[in-house]
C-alpha cells in the first residue's frame, strides 16, 4: 500500500467514523425527547424560534458596518432593535387572540413566510429610513411565534413534560442567537452587511413550507398530545385520550401544586377563582392575574433580566471588537463562545430545579434563579473591565450561561402559579410588558454609551478593518454595561426577596383548578360573565396565616 492509497483510506475510516457518530448522536437525540414524531416537532419549533432570535442578533452582529454605511451613531443602531420591539409588543395581543381562534399551523407558516420578505427587504434598504421601515414590518410578523409555539405545544405535549421539552424548543431560540452573531457577522466582514440579511432570510421559506406540509394542526384542549414512543406524526395525530384519564393525568404531572399540598400550605382565599376563568374578559383577567405577588415578581424580575439582554445583544459585537481590539470574525466567535455558555445554562437550570424541587425545596424556582442574576452581575464585572480578551471571555461566558439559566425556572414557576384556564392571557400580559423592556434596551444603551464617548459618525470610522471601532465607542459601552449590571442585580434581589409569596400562590391556583373542576356546570350556566370574576371565599379566615415551607 503506498502513502496515497493509505491516505485515501484513512480518509474514508474518518468519513465513515463521523457519519457513525452523527447517527449515533441523532438516534439518542430522538430517544432522549421520545421519538421520532416528537423530535419532528420539537426540532420545527425550535427552528421557529432560532430564525427569529437570529435575526434579532443579526443588527448587533452587523452594527460595526451599518454606522458608516448609513452614517448612524450606537442610539440609531438601538433603535433598530427598539423599534422590531416595540412593533412585536403592540401585536401581540390580537395576535395572541387570532390564536385561540385560527388554524395555528398555516398563521405560523404564512408569518415565517411574511418576516422572511420583511428580512429579505432590509438587505435591499439604501437608506436608515427605509431600515427601520423595515425593522417595524419585521417585529409586527414575528409577534406570532411566541403565542403559536407556546399554543402548539401544550395541545401536542402533556403538562409532566412540558418543561423539559420548552428546554430543548428554547434551546433552538439560543442557538438562533448564536447563528445570528457568527453567520451573519461572518457575512457581513466578508460581503457586505446586506448579504448578512440576504442569509437569514432565505431558510425561512424553506422553514415555512415545511412547517406547512409536515406538521398537522392539533385538537385544542390536549387531545392530540404525542405519546412518548410516536413514530409518525400524521398517524398519531387527532388520536384522543380517554377524558378522566387525561384530567387526572393533568393532576398528577402538577408538582408544585402536590407539593405545597403534602406541606399544608393554605390558599388566599382572596384569590381563589370560582367559575371558568374561559368567560373572563381580557380585562377581568389581566386585573386578576396583575393580583397575584408572585407574577407580579415574576414578571418585573423577568423584564430585567431581558432588557440587559437585549442591551448586551446588540452591542456585544462592537464592544469586544473595540475593547479587545480584534477583528469581526474573532469578535462573532466569542459571541458565539456566549451563545454557546447561554444554551448550558438553559438546558441544566431547568432540570436542576425540577430535581430540587422533588425533593422537598419549594421555592427552587425562584431563588435559583435569583442567585443566578446576582451571580451574573457580579461575575460580568471583571469580564467587563479586563483588556485582555481571555481570560476576560471566561468571565463573560460564565456571566451569559447564568443569565440564561434563569429563564427555564421562571417560565415554570409562572405556569405553577397560574390557574390553566389563563395561561394564554397571562403570558400575552408577561410578553408585552417584557417586550416593552426590551424594546427600551438597546436604544438606553446606546444613548449612555453616547453620552460618555461623545461619539458622532463623523469621528472614526468603524468597521472598516481590524479593530476599527473607535476608543471613545468603547469605553462608551463598557460604562453602559456596568451601569446597566445595576437591573440585572436588582432582578435577583426581587426574586430572592419575593420568593416568599410563591407557596401560598401554588396553592391558590390549585384551590382555583379544583374549585372550577367542582363547580365546571355552574360556570358555563351564565351566558355572559360578570362584573367582578373571582368571588373572595371568606369561610376560612384562618387560611390567610398559611405558614411557608423550609427553602
Amino acid at each position: 500500500m503506498d502513502f496515497n492509497e493509505f491516505l485515501r483510506t484513512m480518509g474514508s475510516g474518518i468519513l465513515s467514523l463521523t457519519r457513525w457518530i452523527g447517527r449515533r448522536m441523532q438516534a439518542q437525540m430522538v430517544h432522549a425527547v421520545g421519538g421520532p414524531a416528537r423530535a419532528r416537532v420539537i426540532f420545527l419549533f425550535g427552528a421557529v424560534l432560532a430564525l427569529a432570535s437570529a435575526d434579532a442578533a443579526t443588527i448587533g452582529a452587523v452594527a460595526g458596518e451599518l454606522q458608516p454605511a448609513l452614517g448612524i451613531d450606537n442610539t440609531e443602531v438601538g433603535l433598530l432593535n427598539s423599534v422590531t420591539l416595540l412593533a412585536g409588543a403592540l401585536a401581540v395581543l390580537p395576535v395572541g387572540f387570532l390564536v385561540d381562534r385560527v388554524n395555528r399551523i398555516k398563521m405560523l407558516a404564512f408569518s415565517i413566510f411574511l418576516w422572511s420578505v420583511a428580512s429579505f427587504w432590509s438587505g435591499l434598504v439604501g437608506s436608515y429610513g427605509n431600515l427601520l421601515l423595515a425593522r417595524v414590518a419585521l417585529g409586527a410578523v414575528t409577534a406570532t411565534a411566541g403565542p403559536a409555539i407556546a399554543s402548539l405545544t401544550g395541545d401536542y405535549f402533556p403538562a409532566r413534560e412540558r418543561g423539559h421539552v420548552y428546554g430543548y424548543i428554547l434551546g433552538g431560540e439560543v442557538a438562533g442567537t448564536a447563528v445570528g452573531f457568527i453567520v451573519s457577522g461572518s457575512i457581513s466582514a466578508a460581503l457586505s452587511w446586506r448579504f448578512a440579511f440576504f442569509a437569514i432570510a432565505i431558510p425561512g421559506f424553506f422553514l415555512a413550507r415545511t412547517l406547512l406540509r409536515t406538521v398537522p394542526e392539533p385538537k385544542r384542549g390536549g387531545a392530540s398530545r404525542l405519546q412518548p414512543g410516536a413514530l409518525h406524526l400524521f398517524e398519531e395525530h387527532g388520536h384522543a385520550a380517554d377524558a378522566d384519564l387525561r384530567a387526572e393525568e393533568e393532576r398528577e404531572d402538577e408538582l408544585a401544586h402536590r407539593k405545597v399540598q403534602e406541606h399544608g400550605i393554605e390558599p388566599d382565599p382572596e384569590l381563589v377563582l370560582t367559575r371558568d376563568p374561559a368567560a373572563m374578559s381580557l380585562k377581568q383577567a389581566v386585573r386578576y392575574v396583575l393580583r397575584i405577588p408572585t407574577n407580579i415578581t415574576l414578571i418585573v424580575s423577568s423584564a430585567l433580566g431581558y432588557f440587559f439582554l437585549a442591551g448586551l445583544s446588540t452591542f456585544a459585537v462592537v464592544f469586544v471588537r473595540g475593547h479587545y481590539h480584534v477583528s469581526q470574525a474573532t469578535a462573532t466567535l466569542v459571541l458565539g463562545l456566549l451563545v454557546i455558555g447561554s444554551l448550558i445554562g438553559v438546558l441544566v437550570s431547568g432540570r436542576l430545579t425540577d430535581w430540587m424541587l422533588r425533593r422537598g425545596y419549594l421555592t427552587a424556582r425562584m431563588w435559583v434563579p435569583g442567585v443566578c442574576y446576582v451571580a451574573a452581575a457580579v461575575i460580568l464585572i471583571p469580564g467587563l473591565l479586563g483588556h485582555r480578551l481571555f481570560p476576560s471571555a471566561w468571565f463573560d461566558i460564565a456571566g451569559a450561561a447564568l443569565i440564561s439559566a434563569a429563564n427555564p425556572p421562571l417560565d415554570a414557576g409562572r405556569l405553577d402559579i397560574i390557574v390553566s384556564g389563563l395561561w394564554g392571557r397571562a403570558e400575552s400580559v408577561r410578553t408585552l410588558l417584557r417586550t416593552v423592556a426590551q424594546a427600551i434596551a438597546p436604544l438606553l444603551f446606546g444613548a449612555i454609551a453616547d453620552l460618555v464617548a461623545g461619539f458622532t459618525p463623523s469621528q472614526a470610522p468603524i468597521g472598516t478593518k481590524t479593530g476599527g471601532v473607535s476608543q471613545a465607542t468603547a469605553r462608551g459601552l463598557e460604562v453602559s454595561f456596568l451601569v446597566m449590571l445595576i437591573p440585572l442585580a436588582a432582578a435577583g434581589y426581587i426574586l430572592l426577596r419575593g420568593r416568599h409569596s410563591y407557596p401560598r400562590d401554588v396553592a391558590t391556583a390549585a384551590a382555583s383548578e379544583a374549585r372550577v373542576r367542582e363547580r365546571g356546570a355552574a360556570t358555563t350556566e351564565v351566558g355572559t360573565p360578570t362584573r367582578r370574576s373571582y368571588t373572595p371565599q371568606r369561610a376560612d379566615r384562618g387560611a390567610r396565616g398559611g405558614g411557608h415551607p423550609p427553602a
